[in-house]
């Protein structure tokens, strides 16, 4: 009996072929994510369909119902979006096969991430699926694939030195701020926002001795997947939870802010900061944005005194250590292809068994 193809697919785009402006346009905001998918289980051929949308990665992953519908995804995606032919040829990539599985455990093992070995992607990876599969679009292949893609993740951290060094982004973010400041200790932190790159940032500067911790947002708006509220990650870590109406009035007392909201909207500008530096004059302000769209206005940065980092600078920072770790890349990448090769193997051989 000839070998069933489990027509397998993915779609995307990341840091590594889009800028953070292409980035912008790419990414779905947390309130279309429910109407993409209902045009994405629209297409006839689509089988089991699951959304990976995080700061610097937008990846569809399929299988196919008889017919591979990867051109009715592109299309699709492109419509959605609004994005030309050519704008998705320079920007997106696509794999079939073996090397959607290859593709799958390089990010889950943050290998493939912008900061390489950083942790968070394999939480971001998880709550895509559980999405999936809370809407019941994860099948048997879908399933395994990922639950694979999870063991493989674990195998990779646990067998190798990819993660080693600064690459959780709570760490980098610490890290940045002890070079501003000197001491973390002393750092006032606001988090606007509730997801995993708050939760990791609170937990590195706490860990680290800082004292003063403040969450705002709204309610479930900053992290649709994790439906997790500012007040809870404040209580988890015995912070503070500042009503989002006054947050912007409020800036001033801070030293560290960061963003990481999936609002899609500039939340912080240029007017805000000129207040808060004024009501504190000759005080560093250390700004992260690590929202994708960003929260906060560039222009920002042109104002004495004020450090402002998107997440390609933080990426690059993360990095500087990066030639340390390629030994490890090279060979943590090998493993995966063989890793990947036999799983697709075992996946053909048992969809062509008789039911």
């Amino acid at each position: 009996m000839p070998a069933k193809d489990p027509n397998l697919f993915m779609l995307g785009s990341s840091h590594k072929f889009a800028s953070l402006v292409e980035r912008e346009m790419i990414s779905l905001p947390a309130e279309k994510i429910e109407s993409f998918y209902e045009g994405l289980t629209s297409i006839s051929s689509m089988r089991e369909c699951l959304l990976l949308n995080t700061c610097n990665r937008t990846e569809i992953y399929g299988v196919g119902n008889g017919a591979c519908p990867l051109d009715e995804v592109r299309k699709y995606l492109s419509d959605f979006r609004n994005l030309d032919s050519g704008f998705m040829d320079r920007h997106f990539y696509q794999h079939k096969g073996e090397a959607v599985v290859r593709h799958l455990f390089e990010v889950t093992s943050g290998i493939d991430s912008q900061m390489v070995g950083e942790t968070e992607i394999l939480g971001q990876v998880k709550k895509a699926y559980e999405d999936a599969r809370t809407r019941k679009l994860s099948g048997k292949i879908l399933n395994r694939l990922f639950q694979k893609g999870f063991q493989t993740a674990k195998w990779t951290r646990t067998n190798t030195g990819i993660s080693r060094g600064q690459v959780n982004l709570g760490n980098v973010l610490s890290d940045l701020a002890k070079r501003i400041f000197g001491k973390v200790e002393n750092c006032r932190l606001l988090i606007v926002g509730a997801g995993d790159v708050a939760e990791s940032t609170m937990q590195s500067f706490k860990s680290r001795g800082c004292l003063e911790v403040t969450v705002t947002g709204r309610t479930f708006d900053w992290c649709p997947l994790s439906r997790r509220k500012p007040d809870e990650l404040a209580e988890k870590f015995g912070g503070f939870a500042m009503a989002y109406e006054s947050f912007q009035d409020s800036l001033h007392l801070f030293d560290v802010i960061l963003t990481s909201t999936s609002s899609g909207k500039i939340m912080i500008t240029l007017d805000d900061i000129k207040r808060a530096v004024k009501k504190s004059p000759g005080k560093p302000l250390f700004l992260i944005d690590a929202s994708v769209p960003r929260n906060i206005e560039d222009e920002v940065s042109r104002i004495d005194s004020v450090f402002l980092y998107n997440m390609d600078d933080v990426s690059a920072i993360a990095n500087e250590n990066l030639r340390m770790r390629m030994t490890e890349v090279e060979r943590c990448r090998g493993a995966l292809a063989g890793r990947a090769a036999r799983l697709w193997e075992q996946m053909i051989r048992q969809l062509s068994l008789p039911s």
